[in-house]
């Protein structure tokens, strides 16, 4: 993947799921000629590989680019870590690797404002990428790059809580990806034999011979440039020096709910009250940009448990962590291959939900928060995320240097109703782990206390345990309304030649983990760019959704 040339058709800026997809659509026809820029380095870091290596991948500055939030009223003060990937695959290297799709009425709302992108539409771009394991049926495709497999190892702690959720009203479900996902079982993952399958292995690593294809790491793209008001050409920062690249047919952005409308806002596309007072001249209003910010807030409910073993045994020994190591080598299974969570669940928080809204993310494992050491006690956690969160935040740049860390503010759990919901949450979780299938564990509940109980301290245990689950999208919103950023084609609102492609587009968050669907937005973008009169791929019958 190497060029001297200057000028390239198409220019996709981040090497994130969405941009790996789009190179390899782009590409495949020889007369495009392909840059793919990554402010990143490569994915050669071991760690990115082994399942459980998203331990030393997060936090990271090797592999994630380390934001923080600012200041967050709404969790008590507290500032949280946001982690981005900052490698080629970007989320896909250092993310959960769990495989979902969401709801199909999470399509059907956006496609209210945005024909084309309902659930009818969308199903058949989700099958054109995926290598499923079961093989071709209604619902899943095996002839695509994005390896879908099972998780290697189950936990008799996790098949008791699947249990429990059936004895609590949550039937048992072995595929979360038909439309409807409401259910427990355990998460299909992104892997590959044991190993994390991320974006870079699917969509590049299999093209990496194409003439036609270059691509450039560590390349951090500072703006885009306007000419008579089309987009034309990319200024970045490559070892130290700025180099400009010009697109003579488009540039698409695929840099994510942070990079995106960074881009755009220190080019001069965005709000004029954001931008004048950093001195950054406003080539073309447009008011959404950095604005609609949404993400999955967890709360992460331990339990202390008798008569089990879990991975804070296993792992708190020279012995157990030496076990591990062997039986990964030996056929890359046991607690090396694992996913954070192995097993999920989605719920009702209460019976005026047409649907579920929440996601549990089951883990045989506690810590007081991420990146520090395993609690000594057995125990396991059930992490529960509103899916629907009402709050809206924004990301903006701090200056108009690139390298200026952005201003981050989800406002989480600042309308009622998400306080609300997080009551119900932590309601719904007491009753399934009061359920008999667990009696055997004797669980105590560890955090945030069982002896809170009204809707105040439920409220004030969530502000003071939540944490983002890393799934942030919507800042540069698909639409037709003035704070639209992007129409239904993902072309920037008044900007030719500049489109956007990844899940800062999203009108509103899906109903579970967001790697897919960006991949499915990347899918779409690239059927858009090459056949832009062909609508959608839409099947010649309407799909029936399982009972």
């Amino acid at each position: 993947m190497h060029s001297a040339a200057a000028e390239y058709d198409y220019v996709v800026v981040g090497a994130g799921p969405a941009g790996c997809l789009l190179a390899n659509r782009l590409s495949a026809n020889p007369a495009h000629r392909v840059l793919l820029l990554e402010a990143g380095g490569r994915d050669n870091y071991p760690w990115i590989h082994i399942p459980v290596g998203y331990l030393f991948c997060i936090g990271n500055p090797r592999t994630d680019w380390c934001f923080k939030t600012e200041a967050q009223e709404g969790l008590q003060g507290r500032a949280l870590s946001y982690p981005r990937g900052k490698v080629l695959g970007g989320c896909s290297s250092i993310n959960g690797m769990i495989y979902m799709r969401g709801q199909a009425r999470d399509y059907d709302g956006w496609a209210e404002d945005n024909p084309g992108w309902a659930w009818k539409d969308v199903l058949p771009l989700f099958k054109q990428s995926e290598n499923h394991f079961a093989g071709a049926s209604e619902f899943h495709s095996d002839g695509g790059e994005w390896r879908v497999e099972q998780q290697r190892l189950h936990w008799p702690i996790l098949d008791a809580f699947r249990d429990a959720a059936q004895q609590s009203g949550i039937e048992s479900i072995s595929d979360f990806n038909q439309g409807d996902n409401e259910g427990c079982g355990y998460f299909q993952v992104n892997q590959k034999s044991g190993v994390r399958w991320n974006a870079a292995k699917a969509f590049l690593k299999p093209i990496r011979q194409r003439p036609n294809l270059t691509v450039m790491t560590e390349v951090e793209v500072d703006r885009v440039l306007l000419e008579n008001g089309r987009a034309t050409s990319v200024v970045a920062r490559q070892q130290g020096q700025a180099v400009t690249w010009r697109a003579r047919k488009e540039i698409i952005l695929c840099a994510g709910s942070v990079g995106s409308p960074g881009i755009l806002q220190r080019s001069g596309i965005g709000p004029s009250s954001v931008l004048k007072p950093l001195g950054i001249e406003v080539l073309h209003e447009l008011p959404g940009v950095g604005g609609n910010l949404q993400d999955h807030l967890q709360l992460r409910l331990i339990y202390k448990l008798e008569n089990a073993r879990t991975l804070n045994q296993i792992a708190g020994t020279v012995l157990g962590k030496m076990g591990m190591g062997l039986r990964y080598l030996y056929d890359r299974s046991g607690p090396l291959s694992m996913a954070p969570s192995q097993l999920g669940a989605f719920a009702r928080s209460g019976p005026e939900q047409t649907s579920a809204n929440l996601e549990y993310h089951v883990q045989p494992l506690s810590l007081e928060r991420f990146g520090e050491p395993l609690h000594a006690f057995a125990a396991f956690t059930a992490s529960v995320c509103d899916l629907r969160p009402q709050s809206r935040g924004r990301i903006d740049i701090r200056s108009a240097n690139p390298a200026d860390a952005p201003l981050i503010r989800p406002n989480y759990l600042s309308h009622p109703e998400d306080l609300r919901v997080a009551a119900d949450a932590i309601r719904l979780t007491r009753r399934i782990v009061s359920a008999p299938a667990l009696k055997q564990f004797n669980p105590v509940e560890y955090l945030p206390g069982e002896e809170l109980q009204t809707d105040e301290q439920l409220q004030e245990a969530a502000a003071r345990i939540g944490t983002t689950i890393f799934h942030p999208v919507g800042t540069c919103r698909m639409g037709s309304d003035k704070e639209a950023v992007v129409d239904a084609q993902l072309r920037v609102h008044g900007v030719p030649g500049l489109r956007i492609a990844d899940a800062s587009v999203m009108p509103r968050i899906t109903s579970g983990n967001t790697c897919s669907p960006t991949l499915m937005i990347a899918e779409k973008a690239a059927q858009l760019i090459l056949s832009p009169n062909t609508r959608s791929l839409a099947p010649e019958k309407e799909l029936t959704l399982p009972a």
